[in-house]
């Protein structure tokens, strides 16, 4: 039985346990001995909070997703730009490439916003994973189609506030903000497949140019 008020802690050193699993040796490589270990806690202790491997794994994939949403939320002003704001948005959905190898996977609130990251490289090898299984798996797709559906609105909720501006000139937000997140996550797979742009350099730029052909020439 786990200390009192120690709950919501291995909740979360369980998750990012999980998700540092799943990174290194796939959904289907990941086992509940591989995360009680890197958990540093016993198979038991996992299997209390989480009564089986596919719980466990929907889990640390609803905070994967929902990860990118709080560090967005965190990051946005209300008297930024609706580029700015955009700036914000691509900057945690597709972050550019920087040596951040060594440290570890975080996706826990309970020190803050601030302290929560996921290393790129361990970014793009979740997308490919977890995507994988939600285009088989049913229970997997609802917490794609949740989770993005959220993001859907808050993408087009800021194209919005661009039109209403003047800064932009979207004629449908919402297939913008739909084409955006699906760019991200074929970006993402060619990222950890090794697929260089033609010419090299950060394939995030292909990314930076959709967001900036939002942009209305009286607002440039």
């Amino acid at each position: 039985m786990p200390k009192i008020g120690m709950e919501p802690k291995r909740r979360a050193d369980l998750i990012n346990a999980t998700l540092t699993c799943i990174s290194r040796h796939g959904i289907d490589g990941m086992t509940l001995d591989k995360v009680a270990e890197h958990a540093d806690c016993s198979k038991g202790v996992v299997t209390y909070y989480f009564k089986s491997k596919e719980h466990l794994t929907i889990e640390a994939f609803k905070a994967f997703l929902a990860y990118y949403g709080l560090k967005i939320e965190s990051d946005i002003k209300s008297a930024m730009t609706a580029m700015e704001m955009m700036d914000v948005t691509m900057k945690h959905l597709l972050p550019p490439y920087r040596d951040d190898e060594a440290t570890s996977i975080n996706v826990s609130q309970l020190d803050g916003i601030e302290p929560m990251h996921i290393p790129h490289i361990d970014q793009a090898r979740l997308f490919v994973q977890f995507f994988s299984k939600a285009a088989l798996d049913p229970k997997f797709q609802e917490v794609v189609a949740e989770s993005y559906s959220r993001d859907f609105h808050g993408i087009a909720k800021i194209i919005d506030y661009g039109n209403q501006t003047g800064e932009m000139s979207v004629k449908d937000s919402y297939n913008a903000a739909y084409g955006l997140l699906a760019m991200v996550i074929g970006l993402s797979f060619f990222r950890v497949a090794d697929v260089p742009l033609i010419h090299g350099g950060d394939n995030r730029t292909i990314g930076e140019d959709y967001v900036r052909s939002f942009a209305s020439h009286l607002g440039i």
